[in-house]
């Protein structure tokens, strides 16, 4: 008799359970979809603004090319746009909080806390991808950062500078930059860099070699990823160090998730957590 009565009160500790488990889950995918929103509003802002850059501007998105270079065999790069003055190459971030480092620096880092790769380093393997399919010299090609109002930024200031091919920016400043380093080189240079025809070739040859097989896009996405428990391989597609670990396990992470608690600081209060001691907390 008493044997029943214990199965029946642990079968009802276990009924209970359930529920919460289940808002736990619940809690965790509202997170998660928040995260992503924040990622696709951040792309949808830079989008608009470089949709309402001149008309003889041109502008791809979300690229995907052969790099043999990179851990994945691809460089996935957010933002081209080429213009008769220079071609622009965007990488956007995601972070929140500050941002420090110098432009030869080969770390940097978010919140004083964790170390990322410098970002430029890695959209220099994005630059490299680009050259090797429109072959122009890398002096006509501006490398930038975009991250988000929720950063500060304390970074070497001439990063912020137009006379430099390497620009950091909020997102809402975006077009502001383009701008002013267009009209900068201008200055520089009486005549266009590039003619019509030419700026219409480069934009042919990069939606020519977009790969959009949705396998091969997944590939690079695992190869991204990679394995946490096998040793990290250097590669420009991989901005986020080896000190960009669990802070419960110690075991390294993706840029995706090191990105996804950054960016839900009242949950992980500024750590960084594994997919599994995610689900602890």
């Amino acid at each position: 008799m008493f044997s029943k009565l214990l199965s029946f009160f642990k079968g009802n500790d276990q009924k209970q359970a359930k529920p919460q488990d289940k808002r736990k889950n619940e809690t965790k995918i509202v997170n998660q979809q928040k995260s992503i929103r924040k990622g696709e509003l951040g792309e949808y802002k830079v989008n608009i603004q470089l949709d309402q850059m001149p008309k003889e501007y041109r502008h791809l998105t979300d690229l995907l090319l052969a790099n043999p270079k990179a851990k994945s065999g691809y460089s996935q790069i957010d933002h081209v746009l080429l213009t008769p003055y220079a071609v622009f190459i965007i990488e956007t971030k995601n972070y929140s909080g500050e941002i420090k480092g110098g432009k030869e620096d080969k770390q940097w880092t978010v919140n004083k806390r964790f170390k990322m790769m410098n970002p430029f380093y890695q959209n220099y393997g994005h630059v490299e991808s680009v050259r090797s399919i429109i072959q122009i010299e890398k002096e006509h090609i501006v490398s930038l950062v975009s991250f988000t109002r929720r950063c500060t930024f304390s970074v070497d200031p001439e990063l912020r500078k137009m006379g430099s091919n390497d620009l950091i920016v909020y997102d809402i400043e975006l077009t502001e930059f383009i701008q002013r380093k267009i009209n900068r080189l201008k200055e520089l240079n009486k005549e266009q860099r590039f003619t019509p025809e030419q700026v219409e070739s480069m934009y042919a040859a990069l939606a020519q070699a977009n790969i959009t097989d949705a396998k091969a896009r997944v590939a690079h996405v695992e190869g991204i990823q990679g394995n946490n428990n096998s040793a990290p391989i250097p590669s420009q597609e991989n901005s986020v160090v080896d000190e960009m670990k669990c802070a419960s396990c110690g075991k390294q992470v993706s840029e995706k998730i090191a990105t996804y608690c950054l960016s839900n600081q009242a949950k992980f209060k500024g750590n960084v957590y594994c997919f599994e001691h995610q689900k602890a907390l």
